[in-house]
């Protein structure tokens, strides 16, 4: 059944049906096909009609310097920008020597579906030329997660009434024309024609290009080759030149036959590697995957899948648009960091240039629990990646006057990109949301090689970051003034709550983890003295806490601001940044996105339930979620304080934050932390998780709208299911070992013999109330209940 949305709801596919220009923009950003290492937008082949052109190579970049009105010591000089480099998914058909363009002649049919199971983007159209020649064009393409610079396109076109003359172009092409909607002409200047050519050629059915960009000195090499299946003979031509390698076939097909051709890209990048490297390195992945071919790319793509939904699924009975949108959300977790091995996983994933392709401590704090459990290897090469940006890290808190790590707000290479100080620079929680993820991986895996070799590292020098960042006062307690927590609209702000909490738990895990391996911090001169003082630092850390409110102020002295005129903030002045000054908002009681609420959820252990109930409340008085990072952790600790309707009604923002275009800027790509919001809303949220101290805890209970949900993860090599329903809650091991959890406060041992245990009832009083006009939309019965019919099945074939 189709939407208001324009997507149709099925469990496991996305599928659009009909033409729809205006809406390209929006579609091309969920279409968007990727590995982690190289994303291809959802344009249409045919390149035109198309909202914004994007194919992406992780960490693929160009600078740029940043603007300031007034400069000062240690702002950043540079700033890094994602660049759409050679794209090789266009495929131009003539039919009788006219263009295939849908918005001439008269698209009689067409679909596009995104399939979670295959991992491939396809599309039937029939189209009828404006001197009404009929043919049917089905398209299907993949970014491969096995091999890992491959992409493919199967193209296959087949006249519908009569013999006809088709000619196709395959090309590669670079300096794609592309509109940037920057408003620095730096960025701008950047971003038009950035790559210079290096290196061409074409022979036969293939051909290749090499560029590198003219600032940051980055090389890269797209290929292409071909197998072409037609009924008759075909005359084909290639060519290549300096930004265009272009394959043109020219064939008569009868009524009844067709034509199919198969196009393999290989891309790769290096900011070392020579011409000749980067040719021969592409050339090799295009020889592996002609050797595979088309139907064994598509075999190895769909046993990845299969292997990926055995360990994360998450089954939603109740509401069927929730369950697509949460399987979108988790394919495309997938997608932004199965294979980026070493490299960052940005704000949007590969899907689009938003954030400049930047990776935030989003990436930490958000889809690293996510893939934690459910592929921990990706989260693994997501921390190799923050462990070789280190020196940068280093060198940036030397910059400073600090010791230690003073890690990114938003990078692509490892190096500050804010040129906004009081949100970047400012915003020293990122190094401790990193040693997060880092025990959060070592607690969920068990892996000693990664510790030793990079583990402890991270640690320790981002607990030097906090001990010489803060300082005991002269009653004792540590305190860490001048910093930037995670709600934006505040800043430079003493002893944030959630960033002392999370440099308390950073110092106590660095000098745990030099204790294990004393080898390691003897290497970087980590002695007693400084574990003493690590230790120190976190015992006297000062939390500020209101006796008369009985809540925690966000950071010191927020309780005492001004309240923000909610009541007379008109609606169309959402996001508040575009229209108030930062000056007024850093000085009132207005929250852009959940903080002193994440530390509820991160540092859960650090507060009593009471506690959790009464801040939850206060700040959701205060919360406007200008950020789409905000729902998720509502989400959250609505459900741990027992408002299960409001948490469900966050859990749908956060699942639907793309689909539905809340934000008004998928077009330039989806995003991803929202995309792991639904993951903790439904896991973290509904079910419980909770992995304080390396134990896993769960409290499921399940909203009303609900029958059950039920979701798989991975823990110390073990994958097992928890399924809720109503009443009680469902354990079983799937495959590995016994494991012991908490289940409400009990230990249980999870075994491949499914055990029942009864879930509490919770009295949570009346819910709390949002600003005027900023509680998330009601996902009330009739709402739910029009997606409730099933529509077509997505099927293997007739694509």
């Amino acid at each position: 059944m189709t939407e208001a949305h324009g997507y149709e709801c099925s469990p496991w596919a996305l599928r659009w049906r009909g033409m729809d220009v205006d809406a390209l923009q929006r579609t091309e950003s969920a279409f968007a096909v990727s590995n982690g290492h190289i994303g291809l937008r959802g344009t249409l082949e045919e390149a035109e009609p198309r909202g914004l052109p994007g194919t992406y190579l992780n960490g693929f970049y160009e600078q740029h310097e940043l603007p300031y009105a007034e400069a000062g010591y240690g702002y950043p000089e540079e700033g890094q920008t994602v660049v759409n480099v050679t794209d090789g998914k266009i495929i131009r058909l003539l039919v009788e020597d006219e263009p295939l363009d849908m918005r001439y002649g008269a698209a009689t049919a067409h679909d596009r579906v995104l399939d979670f199971r295959k991992g491939t983007l396809s599309r039937t159209t029939e189209w009828s030329s404006p001197t009404g020649r009929r043919v049917r064009v089905r398209t299907e393409r993949l970014v491969s997660f096995t091999q890992r610079a491959i992409a493919a396109v199967r193209y296959e076109v087949e006249p519908l009434d009569e013999d006809l003359q088709l000619v196709v172009q395959s090309d590669l092409l670079a300096n794609e024309p592309i509109e940037s909607d920057t408003s620095d002409p730096r960025v701008a200047a950047a971003l038009n024609a950035p790559l210079v050519s290096e290196f061409h050629r074409a022979s036969e059915y293939n051909a290749v290009l090499v560029h590198r960009t003219r600032r940051s000195g980055l090389r890269m090499a797209a290929a292409m080759d071909h197998k072409i299946e037609v009924d008759d003979g075909i005359r084909a031509r290639i060519h290549a030149e300096e930004d265009l390698a272009r394959l043109t076939v020219a064939v008569d097909v009868p009524k009844g036959g067709r034509l199919r051709i198969t196009k393999f890209l290989a891309y790769g990048w290096s900011a070392q590697r020579s011409v000749p490297a980067l040719r021969s390195q592409v050339e090799a992945a295009l020889a592996g995957a002609r050797q595979t071919g088309w139907k064994g790319l598509l075999t190895e793509q769909r046993e990845f899948l299969d292997d990926y939904w055995a360990t994360s699924d998450i089954e939603i009975e109740g509401d069927p648009e929730l369950q697509q949108a949460v399987r979108f959300a988790l394919f495309h977790i997938l997608q932004a960091g199965a294979r980026g091995e070493s490299r960052a996983i940005a704000g949007k994933g590969l899907t689009g240039p938003g954030y400049d392709g930047h990776a935030f401590w989003d990436t930490e704090s958000f889809v690293l629990p996510v893939l934690t459990y459910t592929v921990p290897d990706a989260a693994r090469d997501a921390l190799r990646w923050r462990h070789s940006t280190m020196d940068k890290a280093r060198e940036r808190a030397h910059q400073l006057g600090l010791r230690g790590a003073a890690f990114p707000w938003r990078s692509i290479n490892g190096a500050e990109c804010s040129a906004y100080w009081p949100a970047g620079t400012a915003a020293f929680h990122v190094s401790a949301d990193i040693a997060d993820a880092v025990v959060r991986y070592l607690n969920a895996t068990g892996d000693e090689e990664f510790e030793r070799d990079y583990g402890t590292e991270l640690l320790l020098e981002t607990a030097r970051l906090w001990a010489s960042l803060g300082h005991h006062d002269r009653h004792g307690a540590f305190r860490i003034d001048g910093v930037t927590g995670p709600d934006e609209y505040s800043a430079v702000a003493d002893n944030n709550v959630y960033t002392n909490l999370m440099a308390r738990r950073n110092l106590q895990a660095a000098a745990e983890s030099c204790e294990r391996h004393p080898d390691v911090a003897a290497r970087f001169g980590v002695d007693t003295v400084e574990l003493d003082s690590w230790r120190a630092a976190a015992a006297a850390m000062f939390l500020p806490y209101d006796r008369e409110l009985g809540v925690h102020p966000q950071s010191e002295g927020f309780l005492e601001h001004d309240e923000w005129d909610y009541e007379g903030t008109d609606p169309a002045q959402y996001p508040l940044l575009l229209h108030f000054p930062y000056f007024d908002l850093y000085r009132k009681q207005v929250v852009k996105q959940a903080d002193l609420v994440l530390a509820l959820h991160l540092c859960g252990d650090s507060f009593s339930q009471e506690e959790k109930a009464r801040n939850f409340a206060y700040y959701e008085a205060r919360t406007v979620r200008d950020s789409s990072l905000s729902a998720g952790t509502q989400a959250v600790i609505a459900a741990e304080v027992g408002h299960l309707e409001l948490a469900y009604d966050y859990l749908a923002e956060a699942a639907l934050t793309d689909l539905h275009d809340v934000h008004n800027n998928v077009r330039n790509g989806l995003h991803m932390a929202s995309l792991a919001g639904a993951w903790q809303g439904a896991v973290a949220g509904f079910g419980g998780l909770r992995d304080h101290g390396g134990t896993l805890a769960f409290a499921p209970r399940l909203p009303p709208q609900l029958g059950r949900i039920t979701f798989r993860l991975m823990f110390r090599g073990t994958r097992f299911q928890v399924e809720i329903d109503p009443d009680q809650a469902t354990y079983h091991v799937v495959a590995g070992e016994p494991l012991e959890v908490l289940h409400h406060g009990e230990r249980i041992t999870i075994t491949a013999e499914p055990q029942r245990y009864a879930v509490p009832k919770i009295d949570a009083g009346e819910p709390p109330k949002q600003p005027p006009g900023r509680a998330p939309m009601r996902r009330d019965s009739e709402s739910v209940r029009q997606y409730a019919e099933p529509s077509n099945p997505i099927t293997e074939e007739g694509r």
